[in-house]
This record gives C-alpha cells, structure tokens and sequence, in this order.
C-alpha cells in the first residue's frame, strides 16, 4: 500500500462528533502500519476495530508501543488515553456472557470518544430476574446498546420496559437455525417492541456510534 492509497477523514470529528475509525479486518500488519505511519505524521490518535491477536503482534514496534488494546473486544486505541469520567450516559447490555466481545467493542468505542457508559452484562431473559434488578438503573439513561444473539429476545423485553433509545446489535451466537445471527437480526426487525433500532450483525461499533449521533442530537 503507498501512501496514495490512505485517504484520512481527519476532520470528522468536527462534522459529526465522532473520529473516523481504522477497520483492521482484511487488511495486513503492512498496511495497517502504512494507515499508523499518516496518523502519526498527522500527530493524531485513532480507534482501530477488529484488530486480530496475530495482526496486533506483528505491527511494527514503535506502533505497537502506542496502542492501548483490548483482545477481548479486538480494539486499540493509538496514541492516545481517551478517558470517559463522569456519569453514564449509555447502558451497553448483553443477554449472556457469549456477546461480550461485542458489547465491549461499543463500550470501548464510546470511551474512545469520552462517553461514560454502564455495562449491565448477562442479564438475558432466560433468568428474566436479573434483568428486573437492574431495570430502575438502566431507566435512568438516555440511551442502551443491547446486544443479543440465539433469539434476540433481550432488545423486545427492554423495548417493553424502558422508555428511550434502545440500539440492538444481533450477534453471531446460537446453535445451528441462529444462523450465525440471522436469526437474531430478523428477531429484532420483527420485534413487536415499537420503535428499536437494530445495526448489523455483531456491529457493536456502528451500535456505539449510533448511540453517539442520539446523544449528540440530544446535547
């Protein structure tokens, strides 16, 4: 890749609130580094997506020393610390422990951007309780990412108990018929739940930023 090739949104920030992100899947460790080589000369950090173990570990040195990265959710922050302090202002939920890898790729797109955000993890409605401990909390907020993948139960029942915003990410978790989450994104498109939302399957990143357009119209 020659330097040609990367054209870098710079200034989105300043139209819509919210940086450009690096999405590392299908790229190599050479390009990747290319795309960090502009960023540094531009003395400007970035959220990287969907950066695999195997490609982290074969970035240049002096790259990988400025990354901030989470395996679980395969995202890094470069070049910089963001920090998200304060009270929340976004719940991110998930129906069992299996969707927090994607949970975690929106929460940590939200503290890229300074946005403090709840995790209310495992509270799915096959122990439909666990949920109801934490209803009066999530209320409280003006928006939720919920992720969920097998049915995608979890986004209907919040849609019947929580009056704002609420952001469902399918995700690729299920046996067999889950289809990889196709069953889950047609759940929620079909959902009786007026008024969610729903991104693509495991998008916990286009979930957060959805988040960060409904707060920015808010502020």
């Amino acid at each position: 890749m020659s330097a040609e090739d990367i054209k870098l949104d710079l200034t989105r920030r300043e139209r819509l609130g919210f940086e450009e992100a690096m999405f590392c899947a299908h790229k190599s460790p050479a390009q990747i580094d290319a795309v960090l080589d502009q960023l540094a000369a531009a003395g400007q950090g970035s959220l990287l997506t969907r950066l695999e173990p195997e490609r982290e570990a074969m970035l240049r040195a002096e790259h990988r020393a400025r990354l901030d990265y989470d395996p679980v959710s395969r995202t890094a922050f470069y070049a910089c610390t963001p920090a998200a302090d304060g009270a929340p202002r976004v719940g991110i939920v998930t129906a069992g422990s299996s969707d927090v890898p994607v949970a975690r790729e929106a929460l940590r797109t939200l503290t890229y951007c300074g946005v403090p955000a709840l995790p209310v993890f495992d509270v799915g409605v096959a122990g439909l309780w666990r949920l109801l401990e934490r209803i009066e909390e999530l209320r409280s907020l003006p928006v939720l990412v919920v992720a969920a993948g097998m049915d995608a139960a979890l986004p209907s029942v919040i849609g019947g108990l929580y009056g704002g915003l609420v952001v469902a990410v399918p995700t690729s978790v299920g046996y067999g018929v889950a289809a990889g989450g196709q069953a889950a994104l047609n759940a929620i498109l079909a959902s009786c739940a007026s008024g969610i939302v729903t991104v693509n399957i495991d998008n916990g990143y286009g979930a957060a930023c959805a988040a960060l357009r409904a707060l920015n119209h808010r502020a």
